[in-house]
C-alpha cells in the first residue's frame, strides 16, 4: 500500500513538468512556391543525396581503389596468412592510399566544378563536365587502348576521333578491366618469391623424410622474416603508388 501511494505521489509531482514540455513534430509534404531559390535548394539536396548514394561505386570503379585492394589481397594470400592483416585494415589502407593518389584530381574537381557551381558561377551541365574531366583524364592514363577499343566495339558506336568523344559509360568499364589486368599482373610478381620459399621448404622436408609435417609450418615464418627484412610494406606501397605515374 505504501508503494502504491509513493508512486501516485511522484506522478502528481511530475505532472506539471510533463505539462510544460513541448515535443517537436516533423511534417513531410509538397507545397507550391513562388521563390525559385527554394526550388534550387531542393534540387541541390537531391543531387547531394544521389552523389552520396553512388559514392561507394564511384570510389571503387573510377579511382585507384580497385588495383590497391586486389594487390594487397594477393599479398596476404602469397604470404599464407589467413586473416592478417584483417579485411578492415586492407580496405582502410586502400582507401587512404586512394585519397593520397587521387588528391590532385579531387582538388581539381573541387576547384573547377564543385565550388563554381555552389557559388552560381556555372550551370549544372558545365559543373558536371568540369567535375568529370579530372576523373576521365586519370582513367584514360590507366586504361589500355585494347580494352578501350573492346568496349567501343561492344557499344556499337562510331569510332571516336579523339578521346573527348569517348562516352564516360564506355570509359568506366574499360578502366575497370584494365585495372583488374594490372592488379593480377602485380599479384603474379608478388607470388613468385613466396612460391620459391614454399618449394624450398617442401623439398627440404621431403629430403629429410618429414612428409607428415606441413611445409607451411616451416615456410610461413621464413616468408614473414623475409618480408620484414626487405621492408616489404614500403616496397609494395611505394611500387603501387608509383605505378599510377
Amino acid at each position: 500500500m505504501k508503494k502504491v501511494f509513493l508512486v501516485f505521489f511522484l506522478t502528481l509531482l511530475a505532472a506539471p513538468v510533463f505539462a510544460q514540455m513541448t515535443l517537436p513534430s516533423v511534417n513531410l509534404g509538397f507545397k507550391s512556391t513562388q521563390d525559385p531559390l527554394e526550388v534550387v535548394n531542393v534540387v541541390k539536396i537531391i543531387l547531394v543525396l544521389t552523389v552520396l548514394t553512388l559514392a561507394p561505386s564511384i570510389l571503387i570503379m573510377m579511382t585507384s581503389f580497385t588495383r590497391l585492394v586486389i594487390v594487397l589481397s594477393f599479398l596476404r594470400q602469397a604470404m599464407g596468412v589467413q586473416q592478417m592483416p584483417p579485411n578492415q585494415l586492407l580496405v582502410g589502407l586502400s582507401l587512404f592510399l586512394t585519397f593520397f593518389i587521387m588528391g590532385p584530381a579531387f582538388k581539381e574537381m573541387n576547384t573547377n566544378g564543385i565550388q563554381p557551381y555552389i557559388t552560381g558561377k556555372i550551370s549544372q551541365e558545365k559543373a558536371l563536365e568540369e567535375t568529370l574531366a579530372p576523373l576521365r583524364k586519370f582513367m584514360f592514363t590507366q586504361t589500355r587502348p585494347a580494352d578501350l577499343s573492346l568496349f567501343v566495339r561492344l557499344s556499337k558506336m562510331e569510332t571516336p576521333k579523339n578521346l573527348a568523344e569517348v562516352p564516360t559509360l564506355v570509359l568506366i568499364p574499360s578502366f575497370v578491366v584494365s585495372e583488374l589486368k594490372t592488379a593480377f599482373q602485380i599479384g603474379f610478381i608478388i607470388f613468385l618469391p613466396f612460391l620459391v620459399i614454399d618449394m624450398v621448404a617442401a623439398s627440404i622436408l621431403m629430403a629429410m623424410g618429414m612428409m607428415m609435417l606441413p611445409p607451411i609450418i616451416i615456410s610461413l615464418p621464413l616468408k614473414i622474416m623475409l618480408f620484414v627484412l626487405v621492408d616489404g610494406w614500403s616496397l609494395i606501397v611505394g611500387s603501387m603508388v608509383n605505378s599510377f605515374g
